[in-house]
């Protein structure tokens, strides 16, 4: 079978290897491939790969050859799902690799707003401290996180560690999601999203983009919260309407947000939170750990390998 991966680069910049993949077929990499370009670089194959490639519906009408589409992520909204079903496609994605890597990385997004480390250390090597009056300074209030309150929004398996930990740290967790009850999490109380929103000194996302949590975070629902609340982001850029994140992070309602997705990627030069105070925004980093991608890497050779045996796993559609 011809395999090909349309847009590899980020999942192995060069620290990993796609050899266990070719053993599997005739295998071509692209680091990148421009979306006018997908078709041509399809050719023949029977097995796409693809992170953030769109594969949608006329391109999935017109590759004929194509047999599976295997998403190197675990959100799937790259491919026109129904489309690639109505054709016999399979489609699988990659549902567990970063549970603990995403999980760290919101609470070190968390840790950063309490203490600014980096900005603090950029002051000290600007020479600040040498030049201060004091024997120490800070630029920012530090907060301190045991006994607040996090409100966990999708409460799956990155959800449950950010719990976890937060616990850990001595915080006390509210969660929320459509699937879960009291009954089979214990470490968490279960609450409606309105008492979350008015409960939490923190509120971390951690849920799918379904059309009833697009644009979750919003003017209406950040009056319910309490003020200066800090909110974190590094599941979905659509979950937030970023518009009224910065009207409220500028106003002060909101005292602090750090996000690692954005509604576009790249970001623009005119997301709005660009023009917000008292934000932290990373490049969508937070899954990019080594040992996350080598998980991923390994998942999606099992998902090639079990739908060559006709026992598919992680399909999606």
């Amino acid at each position: 079978m011809k395999i090909v991966v349309l847009d590899g680069y980020t999942e192995n910049p060069g620290d990993l290897s796609w050899e266990a993949l070719g053993r599997l077929g005739e295998l071509t990499v692209y680091d990148r491939t421009p979306q006018e370009q997908v078709l041509e670089r399809i050719g023949d194959a029977e097995i796409v790969l693809v992170n953030k490639v769109q594969m949608t519906k006329e391109i999935i009408e017109q590759a004929a050859s194509v047999k599976y589409i295997g998403v190197l992520a675990t959100g799937y909204n790259v491919v026109d799902v129904d489309t690639a079903k109505a054709k016999g496609i399979t489609v699988t994605n990659i549902p567990t690799y970063g549970t603990d890597g995403v999980a760290q990385y919101a609470i070190a997004l968390l840790l950063e707003l309490c203490h600014r480390i980096g900005d603090h250390s950029n002051t000290v090597h600007a020479g600040d401290w040498t030049n201060n009056a004091d024997w120490c300074y800070w630029n920012s209030p530090q907060m301190e996180l045991a006994g607040k309150t996090i409100g966990i929004i999708g409460y799956g398996r990155i959800g449950q560690k950010v719990g976890t930990i937060a616990q850990a740290l001595g915080m006390n967790v509210l969660a929320n999601d459509r699937g879960k009850t009291q009954k089979t999490l214990t470490e968490a109380k279960m609450v409606e999203l309105d008492q979350l929103f008015k409960e939490s000194d923190v509120i971390s996302l951690h849920c799918p983009l379904f059309p009833e949590t697009e644009g979750l975070i919003n003017q209406e629902n950040i009056a319910k919260m309490k003020d200066g609340v800090y909110i974190i982001n590094d599941s979905r850029g659509q979950l937030i309407n970023e518009a009224d994140l910065r009207d409220a992070l500028n106003s002060g309602k909101v005292g602090g947000a750090a996000v690692d997705v954005v509604s576009t990627e790249p970001i623009k030069k005119d997301n709005p939170l660009l023009q917000a105070k008292n934000i932290i925004i990373t490049p969508h980093m937070a899954w990019a750990s080594r040992e996350a991608r080598a998980r991923l890497m390994a998942i999606a050779v099992e998902n090639v390998e079990k739908f060559q045996q006709g026992t598919p796993v992680n399909v999606v559609n």
